[in-house]
């Protein structure tokens, strides 16, 4: 038996103790369409480097009258941002009956309002394209959930039943609906199992034929180019009534296995997952380097947001020292903002309930909205605070000021600094403000940073540069243009937290190769601040530059003045 096929019946033995591990091995390494014995994709191995970045969007952000939304989103990505990105992830692009795309009602079409498989292929000839798994549920409208109902295949036993007589109390959920929904099949009264709403049907993993169908789909997205593979909702999809039903054991031999068959398919493939979760749960999904090659630093933007709202950054420095580094063949995937709300849970532990209620007051101020979940004692939390970042960054606990914009600059500048893969929100890119009529259109508090423009308006926005929209788009590609540069700012490349007072945030990077250093200082206050060039203990024979200024310091015993929200890349290189 080869090294995958042995390693394949390892974990379906897991999974599926009552089948045979070798006949369904060998059935999905023929779905996936690989040949045992091949050659085994090199362990431990980095699929990335310090030229890339993400762009996240809808692949209906930017609408026209001429062209469909594909094709608008593909001319703004090749237009605006071929020099400063190296990928995109297009959210769900699918038929779908609710939640912006995520009720996937048929996996292997484009939703034809926004065109189809060939605008997908062409976008992912120029870029690296991630696209959504969405795995833990399908729309309560599939023809499999519509079989379901029939008691016809596909579909008769790929969804989770669940008894109403139960004890669920443990089951962890991100929502206050209902998590059991009554439907009607022509085997009598069913309760299915619904984490997210009643339109989203949890699909059931514990029986095979699930997973042959996601196999199969995932070897069509590769055949459609698709590189890179978000698994969305993953830490809900393995079910035990009586248990959290969350990050499950089995939950997470099915990420290996599906990243087992994926690397065997195409060795440069990266599996992502998105995990909304408390901070060390979250790291659990880099497994032994076998798991996810990327995780989401879903602490990062909460952490942040406070650390600029409040001017200290205590919280955020802590965060950073006890982040462990990711071993080769594994990234962070950073961002501060994306088409969710800013997650309350990874926090947990971290802000105190007082400091959670200060941040969510502010926010509430500035426009934004706070949706919640329900808890296993019956009681409700903030799950999430719902906000364009645009907007968030108006001001600070004490109210609104006129540092906006450097604001947001310092946030995105910060993130782009740290340990990790940068990916940018369209709307963050856009500087794309509160979307309140969206929100009232459809009750939903997350469309508020789901904001669709008219792209001829948006072009000619951009093409002002007295608009706010034309400034962060240019000084975000300035920053990018810079980043890409660097080696110091790979995304494995070695960080050290500094200690240099809450009202600073610094970090040194240092390049693989071990050429390059950079120190990386945020000032996170509206009062300039002053630094002692000798806390940094710069190297005395280097000349030291400002990477995003220019401007040198050859005495290394002075000082540095860091304006309100300034941020420095203090280098030895000016090219890395």
């Amino acid at each position: 038996m080869t090294v995958l096929l042995e390693t394949l019946c390892g974990h379906l033995a897991a999974l599926y103790p009552q089948s045979e591990s070798a006949a369904l091995a060998q059935r999905l390494c023929t779905i996936m369409r690989i040949i045992p014995g091949g050659p085994e994709p090199e362990p431990y191995c980095n699929h990335w480097d310090e030229g890339d970045v993400y762009v996240i969007s809808y692949a209906d952000s930017l609408l026209s009258e001429t062209h469909l939304p594909l094709e608008n989103l593909q001319h703004f990505l090749g237009h605006y941002l071929a020099e400063s990105i190296s990928g995109v992830h297009i959210l769900p692009f699918f038929p779908y009956s609710s939640d912006d795309g995520f009720a996937v009602i048929d996996y292997y079409q484009v939703n034809q309002s926004v065109g189809d498989w060939p605008q997908i292929r062409e976008i992912a000839a120029q870029f690296d394209l991630m696209a959504d798994v969405v795995i833990n549920h399908c729309s309560s409208r599939s023809g499999w959930f519509e079989n379901y109902r029939q008691g016809k295949s596909p579909g008769k036993g790929y969804f989770f039943e669940g008894d109403p007589q139960a004890d669920l109390s443990q089951v962890v959920r991100p929502r206050t609906s209902p998590l059991l929904t009554k439907v009607q099949t022509l085997d009598g009264e069913r309760h299915v199992w619904c984490t997210f709403s009643a339109d989203q049907v949890d699909l059931d993993f514990s029986n095979p034929e699930v997973l042959c169908e996601f196999v199969a789909i995932l070897r069509f997205y590769l055949e459609q180019g698709i590189r890179v593979f978000r698994l969305d909702a993953v830490a809900f999809v393995w079910k035990i009534p009586g248990t959290s039903c969350i990050n499950l054991a089995q939950t997470h031999t099915l990420v290996r296995l599906l990243r087992l068959l994926i690397e065997h398919q195409r060795p440069d493939a990266i599996i992502i997952t998105e995990t909304n979760i408390p901070n060390q749960e979250n790291l659990a999904y880099f497994g032994n380097g076998n798991e996810a090659h990327a995780i989401y630093n879903f602490a990062l933007p909460p952490l942040l947001l406070n650390a600029l709202l409040t001017g200290n950054g205590r919280h955020l420095r802590n965060w950073l020292m006890t982040l462990p580094p990711a071993r080769s063949g594994t990234a962070y995937f950073n961002f501060i903002a994306s088409h969710d709300g800013i997650g309350l849970r990874p926090v947990e532990g971290i802000l105190d309930r007082a400091e959670t209620d200060r941040l969510i007051g502010a926010m509430e101020r500035f426009g934004g909205r706070i949706s919640w979940r329900d808890k296993p004692d019956g009681s409700r939390a903030a799950y999430e605070i719902n906000i364009a970042l645009w907007e968030a960054m108006k001001g600070t606990l004490a109210g609104e000021d006129h540092w906006q914009l450097a604001r947001f600059l310092c946030a995105h500048t910060l993130m782009l600094g740290i340990e990790g893969i940068p990916a940018l929100y369209i709307h963050s890119l856009l500087a794309t403000g509160n979307d309140h009529a969206r929100v009232a259109h459809s009750n939903h508090n997350r469309h508020i940073n789901r904001h669709k423009w008219d792209y001829p308006q948006l072009q000619a926005l951009l093409q002002d540069d007295g608009s706010h929209h034309h400034q962060v788009l240019a000084a975000m590609k300035l920053r990018l243009a810079i980043r890409r540069r660097q080696r110091a700012f790979h995304p494995n490349a070695t960080q050290y937290t500094l200690q240099l007072g809450d009202a600073v945030v610094g970090f040194w990077r240092q390049s693989l190769c071990r050429r390059q250093s950079i120190f990386a200082l945020h000032n996170l206050t509206a009062q300039p601040q002053a630094l002692a060039l000798s806390s940094l203990n710069l190297a005395a024979l280097d000349p030291w530059t400002d990477l995003l200024s220019d401007q040198s310091y050859e005495d290394h015993q002075g000082q540095i003045e860091l304006a309100p929200y300034q941020c420095v890349w203090l280098s030895n290189l000016s090219d890395g």
